[in-house]
C-alpha cells in the first residue's frame, strides 16, 4: 500500500537559490517559444516532421551523425557530470522537481497549510470544508496541468500552430487537439497523484546511481563522524552525543519521505530541503553548519578532499573531444549541400562548333529556411554549363536532383580526364566549389619519320 508523503515546507538559503533558478528556468519555458529569429522561433523540436530548430538553426534528417554525435556527447557528460556531482542535475534543474516542488508543492501549501495540516485535513471526514479545499487544489492544478502541457507542446508544433489548433474546428486538427488533451491529463496525473513516484519508480537516471556513483561523487551526505552517535538534547545535560538531536526535521522536510542519515539512497534527489532544516537547527543549538551537506563519502571518513580519479580523467577526456568534435562539424556546416557526378555509364559527347560535352547528375540540399535559387558557372577552364530541364531553384528543406551539361571546346583538351571547376551562387553569394572531371578526346601527335 502507498504511503502519502506530507513533506514540510523547506526554508533556508538552498531553497532560495532554488527558487530563483527555479523562475530563471520557467521564465525559459514559458518565455522561449516566442522568440523567433527573422520569422522563426529559437528552439523547435517538430518530431513528427523531423524537423528542429536549435538557437534559429533549423536541422533536418540530413543532420541525424549530427544529432547521434550530440546524444553521444551529452550521455558522456551525464555520466561524468554523475560521476562527480551525484544528482545534482534533480533537485535544482529537473523539469519533474521545478514544477513539483516549486509550483505544485506550494499550491498544497497555500490552500491546505502545512504538513501537519494537510495531514490532518487527508485524514478528516469528507465535508464542506474539506470538498471545497480538494476541489479548489485540483482545479487549480488541471489548469495548470493544460498550461504546462500547451506550453511543452508549443516546443514542438510552434506557437503559431498551437494557436490554429485551439482557434480552428477540433476537425482540422484532430491529431494536435489530441496531443494537446493527452499532455493535459498526463501531467495532471503525475502532478495531483503519481508526483514523487516518477523519480523512485520511474526515473531512469536515478538507477543509474548504483552504477556511476562511487566514495568520491559529490552527493547529499549525513556527516555520521560528527553526528553519531545521535540523541535528543536535554536543557543543561553535558552533552556526550554527536551533534544530531535526532530531531528528525531532515525526514519531515523529505519530497521522497527517506532519512538521509541511512547514506545515499535511490529516493534521494539531491533537494537541499535536509541541509536547510538541519542547518536551522545547528544555528539554534550554536554548533557549526553541514552536518549535512554537499560532500563525498571519503571526504566524510577521510577529510581527502575532491580527487581527480582515473575515471572522472577519462570521462574528461573523451567528453573533451566528442565536444571538440561537434563544434567543428557545427561550425564547418554549410547551408547548401551540393554534389555533381559525371553521369554513369556515359562517355563524351561531340557537339556543333568543335565541342566536347559531358553529362553530370546534380543533387542538392537546401538546410535554410528560405528557397535558394541557385546559379552554376563554370570558372575553370573556359567552357559552358546547361542546365537540363527548369530553373535551379531549391525549396527550403529540400533535395532538388537534376542533370547538367559542361561543354569545353575541343583545343582546350590536353588530358583524357580535365579536372573543371565550377562554382556555385546563390543568388550573387557564392556558397560552394565543386571540383569535378572532365572526359574528352586527345590528339595524339604521329612521330616523326
Amino acid at each position: 500500500k502507498r504511503k502519502w508523503i506530507f513533506p514540510k515546507q523547506p526554508n533556508g538559503r538552498f531553497y532560495q537559490w532554488r527558487s530563483v533558478l527555479s523562475l530563471v528556468l520557467l521564465a525559459v519555458l514559458f518565455g522561449a517559444p516566442f522568440i523567433k529569429i527573422e520569422g522563426h522561433p529559437l528552439f523547435l523540436f517538430d518530431i513528427p516532421h523531423r524537423k528542429f530548430i536549435l538557437f534559429g538553426q533549423i536541422f533536418g534528417p540530413h543532420d541525424f551523425f549530427l544529432f547521434g554525435l550530440m546524444l553521444i556527447t551529452t550521455v558522456v557528460f551525464i555520466i561524468l557530470f554523475t560521476v562527480v556531482f551525484g544528482r545534482l542535475f534533480c533537485g535544482w534543474v529537473c523539469p519533474q522537481t521545478v514544477f513539483m516542488e516549486m509550483v505544485f508543492r506550494r499550491i498544497d501549501y497555500w490552500i491546505e497549510g502545512d504538513h501537519k495540516k494537510q495531514l490532518q485535513l487527508n485524514d478528516s471526514p469528507w465535508t464542506g470544508g474539506k470538498v471545497l479545499r480538494k476541489g479548489t487544489k485540483y482545479v487549480i492544478y488541471f489548469v495548470l496541468s493544460f498550461l504546462v502541457g500547451n506550453m511543452l507542446l508549443t516546443w514542438i508544433v510552434g506557437v503559431d500552430d498551437l494557436w490554429k489548433i485551439m482557434t480552428d474546428p477540433p476537425s482540422q486538427h484532430f491529431g494536435g487537439l489530441t496531443a494537446m488533451l493527452g499532455f493535459t491529463g498526463l501531467f495532471y496525473w503525475i502532478f495531483s497523484w503519481f508526483r514523487e513516484q516518477a523519480c523512485i519508480l520511474v526515473c531512469p537516471y536515478g538507477r543509474l546511481q548504483g552504477v556511476l556513483l562511487d566514495k568520491n561523487s559529490i552527493v547529499i551526505a549525513y556527516d555520521q563522524v560528527r553526528g553519531e552517535p545521535r540523541g535528543k538534547l536535554q536543557r543543561g545535560e553535558e552533552r556526550t552525543n554527536g551533534d544530531c538531536i535526532a530531531c528528525n526535521l531532515c525526514v519531515d522536510v523529505c519530497p521522497t519521505g527517506i532519512d538521509i542519515r541511512n547514506g545515499t539512497q535511490l529516493e534521494c534527489v539531491n533537494c537541499t530541503a535536509c541541509i536547510d532544516a538541519c542547518d536551522e537547527v545547528m544555528d539554534k543549538i550554536k554548533k557549526p553548519r553541514g552536518l549535512i551537506r554537499y560532500d563525498s563519502a571519503n571526504n566524510i571518513l577521510n577529510r581527502t578532499g575532491f580527487r581527480w580519479t582515473p575515471r572522472i580523467f577519462g570521462y574528461t577526456s573523451v567528453l573533451t573531444v566528442l565536444i571538440l568534435v561537434v563544434v567543428y562539424f557545427i561550425a564547418t556546416r554549410t547551408e547548401l549541400d551540393v554534389t555533381i557526378l559525371r553521369t554513369p555509364g556515359m562517355f563524351y559527347q561531340e557537339m556543333p562548333n568543335d565541342r566536347i560535352s559531358n553529362v553530370y547528375d546534380l543533387k542538392v540540399l537546401n538546410k535554410t529556411f528560405n528557397a535558394a535559387p541557385l546559379t552554376l558557372k563554370l570558372q575553370e577552364p573556359t567552357g559552358e554549363i546547361q542546365l537540363v530541364g527548369e530553373a535551379l531553384t531549391v525549396q527550403s528543406q529540400a533535395t532538388l536532383e537534376g542533370k547538367l551539361m559542361v561543354l569545353l571546346k575541343r583545343d582546350d583538351i590536353r588530358m583524357m580526364s580535365t579536372a573543371i571547376t565550377i562554382g556555385v551562387f546563390n543568388k550573387d553569394k557564392q556558397v560552394d566549389v565543386i571540383k569535378t572531371s572532365f572526359l574528352g578526346p586527345v590528339k595524339r601527335k604521329q612521330k616523326e619519320m
